[in-house]
């Protein structure tokens, strides 16, 4: 049944539509000039050097943490056993990559207000062992990299972002997945931009951008430039070099559709984002202050995926009856991602650890919940969410 308020609504319009009608007439399906013309179009609208398409967000993350087990600069090297800060709060697949490269996966808790890293927490959860900070930008909402930056130089660590629920954030006037040696980047059918399945990596490092081509193709040399920083220089045998592997890689490739869809996606981007935030700032004038809910706290310029709702420690509401008086004004709704991660049943295979308690993030697995945001005005949406009460 389809709800009143719902989850996710299409950007798409008839460019998008002509665009894939013009790759089924072209016969060219597998990744191609779309797809490279996209990454240079979503290279410049972040500001980064290089951007790598895919086929997920998801991975976009695998490609992440493969390229940083197989760079040759130490200071960005991934090594098993190595140790890497997360935030409690975010999706499976920021954290399987880094068990399936033999990383240990340290959980840090989330702060209530805005839901990403409680820098308290995040500081107290260094150890010796700690090589890389995993930063997760959760439903729009940067994190404060200024504070983080300073937390990477005082330890020689790796920043990393999760982008893919805040395309198009800023914080001090720069674009979310710019701040890390890599941000991954989601273009599911539910975010800011939809290109089917897909995803990006954005990175302003050369070789990380070279072993990403690589790693997304098979582990083969053949989408490598001639001089290269995976291999040196390619060889001058073509048939050769079309089919040497040279890494332990994986087919990531998207759609020729995806990217051409892309295009058109990434030109709207600027507008649809605008609405988003048009939208959340009228939620924030009107629910900022409620009896019994919290709202995302904004750092920076949120992108507004969408909409928190977590109860505050001491109201007398619960979960069902918030659920029942959304379900009741037609809203459609989905835990915060995915809870608390850390007490899920797929972390026993995860070489892990716990900093703290988790409160937070525990907070919000039982008292929280998300409703959807859109490139559209939503006022009638945010009149009716101002009804909710504990009684």
């Amino acid at each position: 049944m389809n709800k009143r308020f719902p989850l996710a609504t299409t950007s798409w319009d008839e460019a998008e539509y002509q665009a894939m009608q013009d790759v089924i007439a072209s016969g060219q399906f597998s990744m191609g000039p779309k797809v490279k013309a996209f990454e240079e179009a979503f290279a410049a609208y972040t500001g980064t050097r290089y951007a790598v398409m895919c086929n997920s967000g998801s991975s976009a993350n695998l490609l992440m943490i493969a390229a940083l087990r197989f760079t040759k600069n130490s200071a960005l090297r991934l090594d098993k056993g190595d140790e890497v800060l997360v935030p409690a709060v975010s999706w499976s697949t920021t954290y399987s990559p880094l068990e399936q490269y033999g990383l240990h996966v340290r959980f840090v808790d989330i702060d209530l207000a805005t839901l990403n890293f409680d820098l308290v927490a995040l500081e107290a959860a260094i150890t010796p062992r700690t090589r890389a900070i995993f930063c997760v930008n959760l439903l729009g909402n940067p994190n404060d990299f200024a504070a983080i930056r300073v937390l990477a130089d005082k330890h020689s660590l790796i920043v990393l972002e999760d982008n893919c629920e805040s395309m198009g954030a800023e914080f001090a006037g720069r674009k979310t997945g710019s701040f890390g040696a890599m941000g991954s980047q989601s273009c599911f059918f539910s975010h800011h931009i939809s290109t089917m399945e897909g995803g990006l990596v954005t990175t302003d490092v050369e070789e990380l951008y070279h072993l990403m081509l690589s790693l997304r193709a098979h582990g083969w040399t053949r989408q490598l430039p001639i001089d290269n920083q995976v291999v040196g220089r390619k060889g001058g045998d073509a048939f050769e070099e079309s089919f040497r592997f040279v890494l332990p890689g994986y087919n990531l490739r998207p759609l020729e559709l995806s990217g051409a869809i892309g295009i058109h996606q990434i030109a709207k981007l600027p507008r649809l984002i605008e609405e988003r935030r048009r939208n959340g700032a009228l939620l924030q004038q009107h629910l900022s202050n409620h009896p019994d809910l919290i709202i995302q706290q904004e750092i920076g310029k949120s992108s507004w995926f969408g909409f928190s709702l977590v109860i505050r420690p001491g109201s007398a509401m619960t979960r069902a009856t918030l659920m029942q008086q959304l379900e009741a004004l037609g809203f459609e709704y989905r835990p915060i991602v995915s809870g608390n991660f850390a007490r899920k049943e797929v972390v026993r295979y995860f070489d892990h650890s716990i900093c703290g308690n988790l409160s937070n993030a525990d907070h919000i697995d039982g008292n929280g919940l998300f409703i959807g945001n859109h490139h559209y005005p939503i006022d009638e949406a945010i009149e009716a969410l101002k009804t909710i009460a504990a009684n």
